[in-house]
C-alpha cells in the first residue's frame, strides 16, 4: 500500500520526475490517463534560493494534477533545506529528494546519485529536511554508484531512520545510467530491512511490465519514466490490466486527439513558441506506427503555429481513415 501523508493508494502508479518532460500540461495529461501520483521536473536548490525565475516557474502545480509532489535536488545541505521550504509554501502532498540522477553534471558534484557516496550525509540531509517541513518528505534514488558499491539495503534503512515517508527505488546503478536491465530483485529486499513504502522504478515501459513488477516484487507502488514519454497510454493500460480488464488498444484518432490536447495543455502554460518548438518531441510517440507518420512528422516539425498543426494531424488521420488498409495502417513506419 502506498500510504505516504494523505495519499493512500493500493498498486499506486506514479509518473516519474523528469527533466523537459514533466511540466503541468503533461502531468495534467497523465493523471486524466489514470496516473495516481505526479512529479514536477527536478528543482534546483541553488536556483530556488537564488530566486531564479525558470527555477521558481518549476514549482508551479495546479489542484487538477494533485496528488503532486515537488522534487528538489542538491548537493549542499543548507540550500536543500531552504529549497525544501520554499517548496512547502505551493503545498505540495509531497517533497522528494532527488537521490538518484545519474548525469555526470549532477552527480559529480555531489547531488543526484552523488549521494550515494556518502551515505551518512543523505541521512543526515533527509533528517534536516524532515525536521524543517511539516508535509511528508520522500526520497528516490538507485541501488548504488556501480556494481562494486550495491549500498541500497544500507542506504533504505538510514532513509526510513531520518524520517522519510517513502523510498523509490530506480533499480540500476548510477554508472549504468539507462543501460542494462534492472535488477527489481532488489525490491522484496529493501521491503524486508523497511517499514515505509518501496515504489520500483526502472524497466517499466509496458502495462504488462507494471504487472509484473508488482506481482514478483511486492512493489507498493510503481513509478514510471521513460515508458510513458512515448505512450502516455501506459497507466491506463496498466490499470485496465490490474484491474483483470480487457486492455483497449490506443486508435490512430485517439493519438491524434491525445497529441493535439497535450499541445494544447502546452499553449495554456507558454508563449505559441515556447510551447510549439519543444513539443516536436513528442510527435513520435504519438504518432509511433502509424502508416506513413514519418513524412508527416517532418511537416510538423516546421510548423510554429497551431492551427496548421491541427489542420495536418486532422488531415493525416483523414487519410488513414480512408485507406483501404486501415486495419494495417498502424503497422508502417
Amino acid at each position: 500500500m502506498f500510504k505516504v501523508g494523505k495519499i493512500n493508494i493500493d498498486k499506486a502508479l506514479l509518473l516519474a520526475p523528469m527533466e523537459d518532460v514533466t511540466d503541468i500540461a503533461y502531468r495534467r495529461l497523465c493523471k486524466e490517463l489514470g496516473a495516481d501520483v505526479v512529479y514536477t521536473e527536478f528543482v534546483n536548490s541553488d536556483g530556488l534560493i537564488r530566486s531564479n525565475k525558470k527555477t521558481e516557474k518549476k514549482l508551479e502545480i495546479t489542484d487538477e494534477e494533485r496528488p503532486v509532489g515537488i522534487q528538489i535536488y542538491g548537493g549542499n545541505l543548507e540550500p536543500m533545506i531552504e529549497a525544501a521550504k520554499i517548496a512547502e509554501t505551493r503545498n505540495p502532498e509531497v517533497i522528494d529528494i532527488n537521490a538518484g540522477c545519474w548525469v555526470k553534471k549532477i552527480a559529480g558534484r555531489g547531488a543526484g546519485a552523488g549521494l550515494l557516496k556518502d551515505v551518512c550525509y543523505l541521512q543526515t540531509m533527509v533528517e534536516e529536511i524532515v525536521k524543517s517541513v511539516s508535509i511528508p518528505v520522500t526520497v528516490k534514488t538507485r541501488i548504488g554508484w556501480d556494481a562494486n558499491s550495491i549500498n541500497i539495503l544500507d542506504v533504505a534503512k538510514r532513509i526510513e531512520d531520518a524520517g522519510a515517508a517513502e523510498l523509490t527505488v530506480h533499480c540500476r546503478t548510477r554508472t549504468q545510467g539507462h543501460s542494462g536491465d534492472a535488477d527489481w530483485n532488489w525490491i522484496p529486499k529493501v521491503k524486508e530491512v523497511v517499514k515505509i513504502p518501496v515504489a520500483l522504478n526502472g524497466g517499466i515501459f509496458t502495462a504488462e511490465d507494471v504487472k509484473r513488477a508488482f506481482d514478483e516484487t511486492n512493489a507498493d507502488a510503481v513509478m514510471i519514466a521513460r515508458g510513458a514519454i512515448d505512450h502516455p497510454w501506459i497507466f491506463r493500460e496498466a490499470k485496465q490490466l490490474l484491474n483483470g480488464e480487457t486492455v483497449h488498444q490506443v486508435t490512430p484518432e485517439e493519438r491524434i486527439a491525445t497529441a493535439l490536447k497535450h499541445l494544447k495543455y502546452s499553449l495554456e502554460i507558454r508563449d505559441v513558441r515556447g510551447a510549439i518548438i519543444p513539443f516536436r518531441k513528442y510527435y513520435a510517440g504519438y504518432l509511433k506506427g502509424l502508416h506513413g507518420s514519418k513524412e508527416v512528422r517532418q511537416h510538423l516539425y516546421q510548423q510554429l503555429e497551431y492551427a496548421p498543426i491541427e489542420e495536418i494531424l486532422f488531415k493525416y488521420l483523414e487519410e488513414l481513415q480512408n485507406h483501404e488498409h486501415l486495419p494495417n495502417a498502424v503497422q508502417g513506419d
